[in-house]
């Protein structure tokens, strides 16, 4: 434990700070450092898939330790209860199933170890442990056993910063491996160019979960080394340059006790020259101890937009959450502006900053929504950049990285997130041009749109990740938010078109068994069929997992259902079926409660259901059952993939009491906080305050909720609303009030 958080243990235990507590008579908040309750470790056991490496928010860099070896676990390139350190590379995804990037390997090593990770090229491994590890927001450190040399990393948005102390040795040596690959990724072509003995240029191409990945680099030695050797695979390359696919370089030094070698690695995807201006404007005249301080600093900024009150165990999880929140989408373009576009095509940001790594299906549903209240000056971005890619392919992104789209998951749902942007009031990307860009992704034939298009739903076929029930669903909110975002504009043929592809939903829909269910291009419904199984008509999911999947029209899913009490009747059902012992579940399928699955995020939305069926206090029920049941402050701190933000929004947006039901409509339904004070700063100077003062683990039940002094009848407030400022106050009870509905 640094001194720091001993400090506000020792704070919290005497009363100053009140970390432990919040005064019902007191909405005051504390001052303490925020990064200081960010455990980056948690996510990176389990099947959280995150990093524990130095970044900044959205930073373009993410330079990270990768234990070296390949599989599910090691997706982003750090399993915890792995042992062994290959290196330190500069690119990661965060929270992800895709096993990509590990761009620009980095590591330091000397003569007292000489073992290989591989066969063949030669790439040293260090062992470490874990009591030898420090990180938090912006910094990682490291003691690499094998050899003595204590490895620190920090970052700005987009250059990594390395310091290294080597123990006295002749031949210390620090290795740049272009070769090095993991999982999906595959270097297609690399290049070093030696400047001189303390700098060095190159690239590194790859192809991986998206294609033609571009990755330019500049690295700036703080000594000059005394031998470079440049290799091409196991070959020694005479010269100063070398191409291939496996280039490597070595640097070495002699070094005395206690010496510190610091390294900048600037990044672009347009050019060496661009990763060279981004070196000047970020890090020129920085050492490691500004860059450190001046990323952590930004943390600190960025996590104070929230300040919330609770127990040092829940803050330790919101700011845990908050933090990856924040890791994606990243930064693309260089400080100039450019970035490598679709198909490698140089273009200049449409904003300030142009944004990448859209995991749209997972974020659209609640991190999206979130970044309108607490990143606002983010949106327009967002959406330009969105836009943008339109432009070059002909369509939204749907889940893209490196500047390509990988087509993974289902959906046009960057849909969702700019209609939702055009409804709260952004106005920084032009309307029109954003609805052509919607209405083009829609009608695109692609992805089985054109068989959408034409039977109503998309039709079972045995392929695999057919996922036709999904598509179905999924397309059908999007062409929602297009209906709505088509109406605003007073184009009322596409209202009245986009519309009618709104209930397509319906199209797919069993009144008999009350399900969602695959439907072959004859109409007929596919048999056999048992809900609870997963089957390649749903996407990572199962048919009690869909159903709720119509948040544009619960009232229309409630009366096709049958009424509001067979509703509830199978919402209940829904939290209390639970797998049989003999179920597969697939390894998406985690946080189980009953069928409902936090793990995943079809599941997301559905405790929120009871609101509008006027049973909002089994909504409070679920909501703290699913906080304190799958969220940890530990490395297995999540219960499925974070999903660039996605996991960690839910259960931001829960904590605070406001959810989007339909990310898209505007409105956040109501459910008990998770702690007792929240105080978000507003543009405009503006603070939202969410008070609870009476709530802990007993009085979970809204009794009455006022805004700004005035009570809410109903579960529900407005983004409007709330964006205004002021306070919401929850009156919490041990028992449910069923009359507040």
């Amino acid at each position: 434990m640094n001194n720091t958080k001993l400090l506000i243990l020792i704070s919290c235990l005497s009363g100053l700070l009140s970390c432990g507590t919040t005064k019902n008579n007191s909405t005051d908040i504390s001052t303490e450092r925020l990064i200081d309750y960010v455990n980056v470790f948690v996510g990176t056991d389990g099947p959280g898939n995150t990093y524990p490496g130095a970044t900044t928010p959205f930073g373009m860099v993410q330079l990270s330790p990768d234990n070296g070896l390949p599989g599910w676990d090691r997706i982003a390139g750090y399993f915890y209860p792995d042992s062994t350190i290959a290196g330190f590379s500069h690119t990661h995804l965060t929270g992800t199933g895709a096993g990509d990037l590990y761009d620009i390997l980095v590591m330091p090593y000397n003569s007292r170890f000489t073992e290989s990770l591989t066969d063949g090229v030669y790439r040293p491994y260090s062992k470490f442990a874990h009591k030898d590890e420090e990180a938090s927001p912006g910094y990682y450190s490291v003691l690499l056993k094998s050899s003595g040399i204590r490895a620190e990393l920090t970052a700005t948005d987009r250059v990594g910063v390395h310091r290294y102390t080597f123990p006295q040795d002749k031949d210390s040596r620090i290795a740049i491996d272009l070769g090095f690959a993991m999982n999906w990724d595959a270097p297609t072509g690399t290049h070093l160019n030696v400047l001189d003995n303390k700098t060095i240029e190159g690239y590194r191409f790859s192809k991986g979960w998206a294609r033609n990945q571009k990755v330019y680099f500049v690295a700036e030695f703080s000594k000059v080394a005394d031998k470079i050797e440049l290799s091409e695979g196991s070959e020694v390359v005479k010269g100063s340059e070398t191409d291939g696919v496996s280039s490597k370089i070595l640097l070495h030094y002699a070094t005395s006790d206690d010496e510190v070698i610091e390294l900048k690695v600037g990044l672009s995807s347009v050019s060496i020259e661009g990763a060279r201006e981004n070196m000047k404007a970020e890090v020129a005249e920085k050492n490691f101890a500004m860059v450190k301080e001046s990323t952590q600093n930004k943390w600190e900024a960025s996590l104070s937009k929230v300040k919330a009150e609770g127990t040092l165990n829940q803050k330790r999880i919101f700011y845990s959450n908050y933090y990856h929140l924040l890791l994606a989408p990243t930064m693309y373009s260089d400080v100039d502006g450019r970035y490598k576009g679709v198909g490698g095509k140089i273009t200049q940001a449409a904003g300030g900053i142009h944004y990448d790594t859209f995991s749209l299906w997972d974020t659209f549903r609640t991190a999206h929504p979130l970044f309108t209240i607490i990143e606002p000056e983010r949106v327009n971005d967002f959406v330009l950049s969105m836009v943008n890619h339109y432009k070059q392919s002909g369509r939204l992104p749907v889940w893209t990285m490196a500047g390509e789209e990988t087509n993974m998951m289902i959906g046009y749902h960057a849909v969702p997130v700019i209609v939702d942007a055009y409804f709260k009031g952004f106005k920084g990307f032009d309307p029109e041009e954003a609805y052509e860009a919607c209405k083009a992704s829609a009608m695109v034939d692609e992805r089985e749109i054109d068989q959408y298009k034409s039977l109503g739903y998309i039709a079972y076929n045995e392929g695999h990740e057919n996922w036709s029930v999904s598509k179905t669903l999924e397309y059908a909110y999007d062409d929602w938010c297009i209906a709505q975002f088509a109406k605003a504009l007073d184009k009322s043929d596409d209202y009245d078109y986009f519309s009618k592809r709104a209930n397509y939903w319906r199209s797919v829909y069993d009144e008999h068994s009350t399900f969602m269910r695959a439907r072959k291009a004859d109409g007929s419904f596919v048999k056999p069929f048992i809900a609870k199984e997963y089957t390649n008509d749903f996407c990572e999911s199962n048919a009690w997992q869909y159903v709720w999947f119509v948040p544009q029209d619960v009232e229309g899913l409630v009366k096709a259902i049958g009424g509001t009490e067979p509703f509830i009747a199978k919402l209940d059902s829904m939290f209390t079926y639970y797998p049989a012992a003999g179920d597969k579940l697939p390894i998406f399928s985690t946080g189980m409660i009953g069928q409902y699955a936090h793990g995943n995020e079809p599941s997301h939305h559905v405790a929120y259901l009871y609101n509008y069926v006027g049973m909002p206090w089994k909504t409070q029920e679920l909501t703290r059952r699913i906080i304190e049941s799958q969220y940890f402050d530990k490395p297995d701190g999540y219960c499925g993939n974070e999903d660039c933000g996605q996991m960690s929004a839910w259960l931001m947006m829960s904590s605070m009491g406001l959810y989007p039901v339909n990310p898209a409509d505007g409105q956040y339904a109501i459910t008990s906080p998770w702690m007792p004070l929240f105080e978000l700063t507003l543009p405009q100077g503006k603070k939202l305050q969410i008070e609870a003062p009476g709530i802990d683990d007993k009085h979970i039940y809204i009794q009455q909720v006022t805004w700004n002094g005035v009570a809410l009848e109903k579960p529900f407030i407005s983004h409007k609303e709330i964006m205004k400022g002021g306070v919401l106050h929850f009156e919490m009870g041990a028992s449910p009030n069923k009359s507040w509905n």
